[in-house]
C-alpha cells in the first residue's frame, strides 16, 4: 500500500472503529423500552432504525459536500452532529419519547452519514485496485466497534444505576468519544491527487471495469441502480432483525445470564464478515459473492426460533457474519457499477434500500417481539419474512446480472 494512503486508511479505522457503537443497540433495547417506551419494543426498536435510514440522508449530503469543499470539513462536521445527537439523548424522558428519536435517531444518522461513506470512498480512492480489501478493512473496523463497546457499554450502564437507569448518561460518555475521535481523525482525512493509482496496472484494471464517473443524476436514470438498490433493502432484513434483538430473543430462550455473549457474536462475526467477503468480491465478483450471502442469510433466518441453547450464539453470529459481508461488498459494487469519482454521494443513494430496510426490519421484529414476549417461537413469522427477502434479493441479483451483460455486448 502506499504510504501516504496508509494515513487516510489508519484514521477511517478508528472512526468506523466508534461508529460501531451504533451495531449494539440491542445493549440499550431493553432498558430505554421499558423506562421510555413504556415497554413498546418496535417504538424503541425505531430509535435504532431512524439512526440507519438517515444515515442515508447523512451520506448524500455529506458526499456531495466533500466533492464541494472536502473529506475532511465534512468528517469533521459529521463528528459534531453525531455528538451533539448522543449529547441531547442523554437529557430524553418517557415524557417526551420523540427527543431519543431526534436525537440519537435523526441527528446521529445524519452525522453517521456525514463520516459513513466519505471515509469508505476516500480509502478506495487511495487504492482503486483493492477496493474490496480495502473497503472490507475499513467497514470491518465498524463490525468489531460493536466487540469492543459491548462490555464498556454495559459496564457504564451498571455504574449509571443499571439497566433501564443508566442508559441516558451512558449516551453522555459516548458523545465526548465521538467528538474526540472523529475531529483528531478529520485532520488525517485526504483525498489522492487527480489521476492517482498505486499501481499503473491496477490503474488500467480498475478503469477497464467502469466505462465512466456516473453523476448521481446519471446514475438514478439507470435500472442498475434500482435493482441495487431494492436488492440491499431485501438483503438486510435478516441482520438487522438480529442486530437489533439479539440480546432480547438470547434471554428469551432462557440464557438471560449469558445473553451479551450474542451481542458479541454477532458484532464480531459481522467484523470478519466484512472483512473476509470484502477479499473473496475481490476473486468472484461482487455480484456473485452477493448471491451467495443471501443464500446464507435466507437458510439461516428460518432456524432463529427452533435452534435452543447456547446454539443460538453459533446461529446468530452466522448471521452476522454473512450479513457483514453484505455492508463490505454493497459499496465496492456501487464503485464497480458507477465510478469512484462520486462514489460517496452515489453510495448515499444506495443507503436509501439500507435505510428502508431498517425501518421495515424493526417493525416487523418489533411488532412480532410484542405478541412473542418469551414465547420467542411466536417471532418466526418475522424471521420467514427475512428469508423471503433475501430469496428475492437473489433474483434482483440475477437480473441485474443479465442486463451487464447485455451492456458489455
Amino acid at each position: 500500500m502506499e504510504k501516504k494512503g496508509i494515513y487516510p486508511v489508519l484514521a477511517a479505522i478508528a472512526i468506523q472503529l466508534t461508529l460501531g457503537i451504533a451495531y449494539i443497540w440491542s445493549v440499550f433495547q431493553t432498558g430505554i423500552a421499558d423506562s421510555i417506551f413504556n415497554g413498546d419494543n418496535a417504538a424503541a426498536g425505531l430509535t435504532f432504525s431512524l439512526l440507519l435510514a438517515t444515515l442515508t440522508i447523512g451520506s448524500v449530503l455529506g458526499g456531495k459536500l466533500a466533492v464541494k469543499y472536502s473529506t475532511r470539513i465534512v468528517v469533521f462536521i459529521g463528528g459534531i452532529i453525531l455528538s451533539a445527537g448522543f449529547f441531547l439523548a442523554s437529557f430524553v424522558t418517557a415524557d417526551a419519547p420523540w427527543v431519543l428519536w431526534l436525537s440519537y435517531g435523526l441527528m446521529g444518522g445524519i452525522g453517521m452519514g456525514f463520516t459513513y461513506s466519505t471515509t469508505i470512498a476516500c480509502a478506495q480512492k487511495w487504492f482503486p485496485h483493492k477496493k474490496g480489501l480495502v473497503t472490507g478493512i475499513i467497514v470491518s473496523a465498524l463490525g468489531f466497534g460493536g466487540v469492543v463497546f459491548t462490555r464498556i457499554v454495559e459496564s457504564l450502564i451498571v455504574a449509571f444505576g443499571g439497566t433501564g437507569i443508566g442508559e441516558p448518561k451512558t449516551f453522555m460518555v459516548l458523545s465526548i468519544i465521538f467528538l474526540i475521535v472523529c475531529t483528531v481523525g478529520s485532520l488525517f482525512m485526504k483525498n489522492p491527487p487527480e489521476g492517482h493509482a498505486a499501481t499503473p496496472a491496477a490503474s488500467a484494471s480498475a478503469a477497464a471495469k467502469t466505462a465512466k464517473d456516473y453523476t448521481p443524476s446519471e446514475m438514478l436514470k439507470t435500472p442498475q441502480f434500482y435493482l441495487i438498490l431494492v436488492t440491499f433493502m431485501l438483503a438486510c432484513m435478516g441482520g438487522l432483525m438480529m442486530i437489533g434483538f439479539a440480546k432480547p430473543i438470547a434471554v428469551a430462550k432462557g440464557l438471560a445470564e449469558t445473553a451479551t455473549i450474542g451481542v458479541l457474536a454477532i458484532s464480531m462475526f459481522n467484523s470478519v464478515g466484512r472483512l473476509l467477503w470484502g477479499i473473496v468480491s475481490d476473486k468472484i465478483g461482487r455480484k456473485n459473492t452477493i448471491v451467495v450471502l443471501l443464500t446464507g442469510s435466507a437458510v439461516l433466518s428460518l432456524f432463529v426460533t427452533s435452534v435452543n441453547g447456547y446454539w443460538i450464539y453459533v446461529l446468530i453470529a452466522l448471521i452476522g457474519f454473512f450479513y457483514g459481508g453484505l455492508l463490505s461488498t454493497f459499496p465496492s459494487l456501487t464503485a464497480d457499477a458507477f465510478g469512484a469519482k462520486h462514489m460517496a454521494t452515489n453510495y448515499g443513494f444506495v443507503l436509501l434500500g439500507f435505510g428502508l430496510g431498517a425501518i421495515l426490519s424493526s417493525q416487523i421484529a418489533g411488532y412480532y417481539k410484542n405478541i412473542a414476549a418469551d414465547d420467542i417461537g411466536l417471532m418466526f413469522p418475522a424471521f420467514v419474512i427475512a428469508s423471503c427477502c433475501a430469496v428475492a434479493g437473489i433474483a434482483m441479483m440475477l437480473v441485474l446480472k443479465t442486463l451487464d451483460k447485455r451492456k458489455k455486448v
